[in-house]
This record gives C-alpha cells, structure tokens and sequence, in this order.
C-alpha cells in the first residue's frame, strides 16, 4: 500500500525529507506557510508543487498517514494541532531517518546523539574529531548543513547526531547507542508551548535507550542530573563529582587520565566539559581509545563564532560568541574571562536577560546593540558603565575605548541577530564583527577616546 506523507515547511531538512520519502516510494504532498520563488523552484527540483495548507486543516491532514514539520514548525502549530486530534503520526526528519535507517541491508550503524541548551555543535565536532581519529568514517549530521535523512546515503560508519529540541519533540522511536544532555536553561521558549515542555522533548534523547547503550549527561545540572537518573540507558556522569571530571589540570576517565588541559589548543571551561562528555560517548561505547581521544582534543579548533580570537585593537583582544544567542551561553563565555567590555543585545527570544548580571563581577562595561539594547540597558546601567550603538562598527569602537590593559572585548549577545541580520544570522553577525576588528587592527586606528 501506498504511504501518503506530508512534508510542511521546504527548507534543507524538508527537502531532504521530501527525497527521502520519494526514494521509499511514498506518495509526497508538500506545503509551507511563507512560499516564495525559492521554495517554488526547490519544490520544482523535486518534481512537486508548493501549496499553503487549506483553511480546514482537520479534514486536510486526515488524507495523510504521516506528517512531517521543519524543524521552524512550532509545536502549538495550528497543522500539528489538527494532527495529533486526527490521530495522525508526526514525525521529525531524525525519528524518519533513524526508523529507515533500522530497516538497512546489513543492519543499522551506531549513533551518537547531543542535545542541551549550549554547546552542541561543538561537542558534536570534538565527537566527529575524535571518531575520526580512531579511523572511523563519520559524519555531523541532524542540526547541522547536513540532515540525517541525507546522511543515510553517505558511507560513513558512524552517526553523530546534534539533536535541537525541534525535531526531538516530534520523535518516539529515535535511539542512539550514545547519548549526551549537556544543560538545560530557557531558550525557543516561542517555539515551544512552555519550560515544561521544552524540557520535555530535551528528555526524548534518553527515553528510548535501553540497557545496552550509553546515557551520559551533565550532574552539574540539577534537571539534566535527574533525567540521567531516570534513564533506561546505562548512566555515565559528567561534572564535578562525575564519572568524567576535571581534576588538578587534567580531564580524567574512570580509567586515568585522558589529556592534561594544557595539552589542548583552547580550555577555557567550556572546552573542557564539552570535551569530557564527548570522550565519554566514544570511550565507554569502545568506539575510540582514550589515546585517539586525547590525540583529537590535542588537535581541535573549536567551530566559527564560539569564544573565538579574531584580532587585537589598541591592545585589546577581541573575541567573537556570536553563537551565544542565549543568557545561559552568554554567561559561560563571560565567565571565561575576568574581566570583560561585553558588546550584548539583538532580537530577544522571550528569555530573562536579567540573568546576566549573575557574571556581573566579570564585567567591567557594556555595549546594548539592536532591538534589545534597552533591556540590556535594565540590566547593568545600575552597575558598570553602559553604551548605546546603532551599528557594529560603533558598537566595536565603544567597546576598545571603553576597555582597559587587561580587559577583552567580547561579542555575546544573549540574543538573536534577526534584527541587524535577518538573512544571515549569527554567522553573518559574528562575521561582521570579525571584520571591523580585522578592519581597525589592519588600519592601526587609534580607538580610545574616538
């Protein structure tokens, strides 16, 4: 029998869903809420037609059997809603790919999953580093350039699966062999109907697992330490008092030492969490050794717009979080510094910026930018001097002046760009701010007192 499936919102994981779905010979209707000439020609490419859905969305969906939203597609969407009264099955790119993948002649190849607030993608890419290290053929897949369901065609030995809260709240199925939470902190709280259920679909990385695989997660965190207890899987911690830890200069396994933080290229504190939980998935799964782990930290470069050194201005160096798009991000990567001229603000995504001044020892100054630069404003103007800036040159220039020998710069904006940068996102803001630092330190421009 023929599987009719609809495929909601045509960006890069609906068009790979979209493949995927035609490739299995499924019967594939797709819609979208914004359509324009892209996603008419994406639409096009696929040998299909973009349609918004009808008014009536209850007897709509009923026609298919399964239902599949982009990752953008809010869990309190009017088509989800419809859905789940029809009784009708809704499925993320990541539950597909992991269910076709279990079907695969020659059997199913292992997954690594990571989910948390903060500091995914780079514990993702510490993942791949280190498997790759151990000679296995990987791939970055999930909340990445690249979609699961894509990544089934590659020929990989290993899957390491960013797992954003979107397509986690639409699975039931999904397993990985490893499984890490790094934290939990608000965030997408306008994606999602509530704190509760946020937490809710962060939870899915665990639920599925079985004895046999690997829970590891973050006991640091007080709700992340109470899912792992919870869990299926068998549970491995990291943190503190955790079964992977940080103990005299060094990030140690249960079985010794893996690497002294000296050793590796960066190991501010986030580095070096990130760096235990990715050990752990690999270590205690026996997918790499700890020495073809320590060989990976050794080596790795942390991906663009994290805490990143791009250049020196009158002394002053210069670091780039744009990817900080969080208070929580923001906080760790203030706190990575002792003392900070923080360049802060964007388009909030209904989150307490309040939050921030918990780091208010680590800041000397402020720069508030975009749509936010008020509530940045409400937040520090009792404490440390704070400026306004209308564009990022006059934000970076502000910043150098206001900072002292000793002082960094940083841009963590605890916010989204969509404000200055509505088609780029952080990398186009992170980028930008790259360049007016490269910009002022190539021109040898005196900043202080501009």
């Amino acid at each position: 029998m023929t599987i009719t499936s609809l495929v909601h919102g045509l960006g890069i994981a609906g068009a790979a869903t979209v493949r995927a779905m035609q490739r299995l010979g499924h019967q594939v209707v797709v819609t979208d809420d914004a359509i324009d000439d892209a996603k008419v020609a994406q639409a096009a490419r696929l040998g299909l037609e973009i349609e918004q859905p009808p008014s009536d969305l209850h007897g709509f969906v009923r026609a298919f059997d399964l239902i599949s939203p982009a990752p953008g597609v809010a869990e309190s969407h009017p088509l989800i809603r419809a859905a789940r009264a029809a009784d009708r099955r809704v499925a993320s790119e990541i539950e597909l790919a992991w269910m076709w993948e279990q079907e695969r002649t020659g059997g199913a190849r292992p997954m690594v999953a990571v989910t948390g607030t903060d500091g995914k993608t780079t514990t993702v890419s510490m993942i791949t580093a280190m498997l790759e290290s151990a000679g296995r053929r990987t791939v970055a897949c999930g909340n990445t350039d690249t979609p699961l369901l894509d990544a089934l065609e590659m020929d990989v030995d290993v899957y390491v699966v960013e797992c954003s809260s979107f397509r986690l709240a639409f699975t039931e199925g999904f397993r990985a062999e490893a499984a890490i939470w790094l934290n939990l902190a608000p965030d997408h709280l306008n994606w999602h109907d509530s704190m509760a259920t946020y937490e809710a679909a962060k939870a899915r990385i665990f639920s599925q697992q079985t004895p046999e695989d690997v829970s590891i997660g973050n006991i640091d965190d007080p709700i992340v330490q109470r899912h792992l207890a919870d869990s299926p899987g068998r549970c491995v911690s990291v943190g503190e008092s955790g079964d992977y830890r940080f103990v005299k200069g060094a990030l140690v396994s249960p079985s010794g030492v893996i690497i002294e933080a000296g050793d590796m290229r960066r190991s501010l504190p986030h580095d070096i969490s990130n760096g235990l939980a990715a050990a752990a998935s690999v270590i205690e799964t026996g997918l790499a050794t700890v020495s073809e782990v320590a060989g990976a930290l050794a080596d790795f470069e942390a991906p663009a717009h994290r805490i990143s050194l791009v250049g020196r201005v009158d002394g002053i160096d210069c670091f780039n979080d744009s990817k900080a798009t969080t208070p929580h991000a923001a906080l760790a990567a203030i706190r990575s510094f002792p003392s900070v001229v923080l360049i802060a603000g964007g388009r909030n995504k209904d989150l307490d910026l309040g939050v921030l001044a918990e780091a208010g020892s680590h800041i000397r100054g402020v720069i508030a930018i975009g749509e936010a630069a008020a509530e940045i404003d409400a937040v520090f103007a009792a404490s440390v001097p704070v400026r306004h800036a209308g564009s990022m040159e006059s934000a970076v220039r502000a910043a150098v002046d206001e900072a002292n020998k000793g002082d960094v710069v940083l841009l963590s904006p605890a916010c989204a760009s969509f404000d200055w940068y509505p088609a780029g996102g952080y990398a186009a803001r992170g980028e930008h701010f790259a360049r007016v630092v490269d910009d002022l330190a190539r021109s040898g421009a005196m900043v202080k007192g501009a």
